[in-house]
C-alpha cells in the first residue's frame, strides 16, 4: 500500500472501512447501504455510495454488485485498520466419504500476520475461504478430524493437490491424482479407505493451501 493511498484515506473513509469491519467481525457479514446511512447520519444512499466508491477505488474494498451486503475488505483495508485479515468460514466437509455440502455461514476466523507471510497465501488472500474437517481418511496427510483447512478458490488443480471436492452426496477432502494414462480419481490418504471416482457431476471448489490447526 502506498503512502499516497493512506494519505488520501479521508477521516470519514476510515470510519466508513472500520464500521464495515466491526459489522462483519460482530455480526458475521457487512452492513447494507440502510445501515451505513443510518450509522452515519447521513439522508441518502448516493452519500453512502460515495464513500464505498472512494474505499474500492483505492484497493481497500471490494463489492459484488446485485447483492445488499456484498462488500468485501480486501487485505489493504484490514491493514490500514490495524486488524489481522477475516476469513470466511465456509462450514465443514468430510475427511471420508461424501457428507452433506458446506453451505454459507456467518462465521469468520482471523489470519494472523505470520500466515500471511506464506507466498501463496499472499497471491491468493482476497480468495481464500475456510471448511472445517470431520474424519480420519486424510490422516496421513497430516489432517485430523476436526481440523480447519484454509482453501484457495481456483480452476487450476495438478496431480497430487489435496482438493475439495462437491458432487451431488455432498463435499469431501481428498487428494487429486491424474494418472500418465489419462484415469483421475480422489485418493483418501488412509489405506482404510477406497478412492473415490471422478464422475461428471464432480465440481473441485478449491485446493487446500494449508492446515490452519497446525500453524503456531
Amino acid at each position: 500500500m502506498s503512502n499516497k493511498s493512506i494519505k488520501n484515506l479521508t477521516p470519514k473513509q476510515w470510519k466508513v472501512l472500520d464500521m464495515i469491519y466491526e459489522s462483519v467481525n460482530l455480526a458475521g457479514y457487512p452492513p447494507s447501504l440502510a445501515d451505513l446511512k443510518d450509522r452515519l447520519g447521513v439522508s441518502s444512499n448516493q452519500s453512502v455510495l460515495n464513500f464505498l466508491d472512494a474505499l474500492e477505488n483505492k484497493g481497500f474494498i471490494s463489492r459484488q454488485k446485485g447483492e445488499a451486503r456484498g462488500i468485501k475488505i480486501l487485505h489493504l483495508g484490514f491493514k490500514i485498520l490495524g486488524k489481522d485479515d477475516l476469513v470466511q468460514v465456509a462450514g465443514e466437509s468430510s475427511a471420508g466419504p461424501f457428507t452433506e455440502s458446506y453451505s454459507d455461514s456467518f462465521r469468520w476466523v482471523t489470519l494472523p500476520g505470520a500466515v500471511l507471510q506464506n507466498e501463496e497465501i499472499k497471491q491468493a488472500q482476497d480468495e481464500v475461504f475456510v471448511i472445517k474437517v470431520h474424519g480420519d481418511s486424510m490422516i496421513n496427510a497430516g489432517i485430523d478430524d476436526g481440523d480447519s483447512l484454509l482453501v484457495k478458490k481456483t480452476r487450476e488443480f495438478r496431480s497430487r493437490d489435496i482438493v475439495v471436492a462437491r458432487n451431488d452426496d455432498g463435499t469431501t477432502v481428498k487428494r487429486f491424482i491424474a494418472e500418465p494414462d489419462g484415469r483421475a480419481y480422489l485418493k483418501p490418504e488412509n489405506p482404510a479407505y477406497k478412492i473415490i471416482p471422478i464422475y461428471e457431476n464432480t465440481i473441485f471448489e478449491g485446493k487446500v493451501i494449508l492446515n490452519l490447526s497446525k500453524v503456531k
